[in-house]
């Protein structure tokens, strides 16, 4: 792997890509995680797909998640798939991630980082709300690469606007993660070479 040689720090993040597919209206009368509503994200209201990305820290694609309905939460996907078992019993690695993974660094015995949790939303302690802000914007500019890397996979056509049916999404998320991982790695290879 040229591109993730050498890489501690892994990022992560689960990303919604919508479908062209009008909402259903089961979905307003609670029939939330049967047929069609699965798909309703809960709260854009938008019929979408989730995928799992996880990036290295010089931003080019490591793996990408098989497409899962829109209603599913990240870190409930992020279980589903068993990443948390294998980050638990596995190798010391960090994940950065977004702030949809909670409780997910105690259950990997830290490996998991998510953004700081603000604990006082009135009457916050002298100096609380600097020092928050300042962990907010050390976490998100660590975190910037994977922002990078899910923009490169939005930028590709198949993504952005897919026409097709939603039995196709994973398919085409696993084909287009493994043509810019591809890209990535060709793209590093000639500056190696000099």
């Amino acid at each position: 792997m040229p591109c993730s040689s050498g890489a501690e720090a892994r990022k992560r993040d689960g990303r919604r890509s919508s479908s062209s597919r009008r909402r259903w209206a089961g979905a307003e009368a609670g029939e939330r995680g049967t047929g069609e509503a699965r798909f309703i994200s809960g709260k854009n209201k938008q019929n979408a797909v989730k995928f799992m990305v996880v990036i290295d820290a010089k931003g080019c694609v490591l793996w990408c998640s098989p497409a899962e309905p829109g209603i599913c939460a990240n870190s409930t996907h992020a279980r589903q798939l068993g990443l948390v078992k294998l980050l638990a019993g596995g190798p010391t690695v960090e994940i950065l991630t977004d702030a949809g993974y909670p409780g997910l660094g105690a259950q990997t015995a830290g490996r998991v980082v998510t953004p700081p949790h603000r604990k006082f939303k009135k009457d916050a302690p002298d100096g609380y709300e600097e020092m928050y802000e300042r962990q907010r914007k050390a976490h998100s500019s660590r975190r910037i690469r994977v922002e990078h890397g899910i923009a490169h996979l939005k930028n590709w056509r198949s993504l952005t606007r897919h026409l097709g049916r939603r039995e196709h999404m994973s398919d085409n998320v696993q084909a287009v993660a493994g043509l810019l991982s591809h890209q990535q790695t060709v793209d590093l290879i000639p500056a190696r070479q000099r």
